[in-house]
């Protein structure tokens, strides 16, 4: 049945890709959650009203957030190439792809990690306050926990488009099912091969999207 609707697919081929796509993405994400968070929370405790009020420090941070979430990611991977070398000692393959898909990653996600560390109520971080908390007891006990369920949706909605973004890193050499596709499928016009590894970024979307609304709603629900 499945060679008969996918006669161009090799099953260890998808196997090693899909290990690879899975491979990128939890790394990147991994490594975007921390460099976001740090990012995010660097932008909110240095803004207006914030425990580290800096208009410098808040300037320089944003820019640099802004920056990089302005530059397609495609020009973006290029334009990291030295850097990837560098650090990675090649430019193609799965590992080669990380640098390029937390750099892209961390500052979207530190936006949305500015935004739910925004909603959380101002009376709960003036007790903690009035009651003589140190600053790292108010961010690790009051506004990372409070936020947490809005800090885990937008990893989620992060961790999605991480997976978008290697499917682009593939087109350049950096395996997956992205390179699969278009190497192996589109430029041989084997078709049969696009649609099999579009069924599976999309199970694998699914897959993140519910592990992430199941972790927000249990964390809403403490």
């Amino acid at each position: 049945m499945f060679e008969q609707l996918f006669p161009n697919v090799s099953v260890e081929d998808i196997i090693t890709a899909t290990n690879e796509t899975m491979f990128m993405t939890l790394i990147s994400v991994a490594g975007t959650f921390v460099l976001g968070l740090a990012l995010g929370l660097l932008l909110y405790l240095s803004g207006p009203g914030g425990l580290w009020q800096n208009k410098g420090l808040n300037w320089v941070t944003a820019s640099l957030v802004n920056v990089f979430r302005a530059i397609p990611f495609i020009i973006l991977i290029l334009l990291l190439f030295p850097f990837t070398d560098f650090l990675m000692g090649t430019i193609r393959g799965p590992k080669a792809a990380l640098p390029a898909l937390i750099i892209g990653g961390a500052p979207f996600y530190a936006r949305l990690v500015e935004i739910a560390l925004k909603e959380v109520d101002k009376g709960v971080i003036e007790a903690a306050k009035s009651m003589g908390s140190k600053y790292t007891t108010i961010i690790f006990r009051v506004l990372l926990p409070e936020s947490m369920p809005a800090l885990i949706s937008g990893i989620t909605v992060t961790a999605i488009a991480l997976i978008g973004y290697t499917a682009v890193a593939g087109v350049i050499g950096a395996g997956g099912l992205g390179d699969f596709a278009y190497f192996y499928g589109f430029q041989r016009s084997d078709f049969d091969v696009v649609l099999i590894c579009t069924i599976l970024i999309v199970l694998i979307v699914f897959i993140f999207q519910f592990i992430g609304d199941f972790a927000s709603r249990k964390l809403d629900k403490r």
